[in-house]
């Protein structure tokens, strides 16, 4: 698939790691580096703009070795990015650990998934069809 990238920042274009991946590592592109305090949220940029097509939405989600080492994640993950959004890609992050967290110039923050999606018709009814799990919630089958 080709997707339509403009690349404003100083680094590379996102790429897969190996053959399988799934993600690509998206990158802060900062004039300074960025100080992310304890609990502390803030928007990153990367300096891509990207024209997906229709059908396709692009999801920002954690880096799992960001998260686990540091404590820093994608705050509303995954981000969802539409295909009619035409501004910069950018990532919320958070800190969630007790110490202070620098951001670099080039830091790989997140990684970006494109996943085909379908747009949903309502069809308005009085009765749903009946199920096993019914209306059995969060932790409804115990352990």
């Amino acid at each position: 698939m080709k997707i339509q990238v403009i690349n404003r920042s100083k680094h590379p274009l996102p790429a897969y790691a190996t053959e399988l991946s799934a993600g690509m590592d998206l990158r802060a592109n900062l004039e300074e580096p960025l100080r992310l305090a304890p609990l502390q949220r803030c928007l990153v940029p990367t300096g891509l703009y990207i024209a997906l097509p229709p059908g396709y939405e692009a999801q920002v989600r954690p880096r799992s070795g960001l998260a686990l080492k540091r404590g820093v994640t994608v705050l509303n993950s995954p981000g969802t990015i539409d295909a009619d959004y035409r501004g910069e890609v950018c990532v919320i992050l958070v800190n969630l650990s007790s110490e202070e967290f620098v951001i670099e110039d080039g830091e790989r923050v997140a990684q970006m998934v494109i996943a085909r999606h379908e747009q949903a018709e309502w069809e308005p009814t009085d009765t749903l069809d009946a199920t096993a799990r019914g209306a059995g919630g969060f932790g409804h089958t115990g352990i």
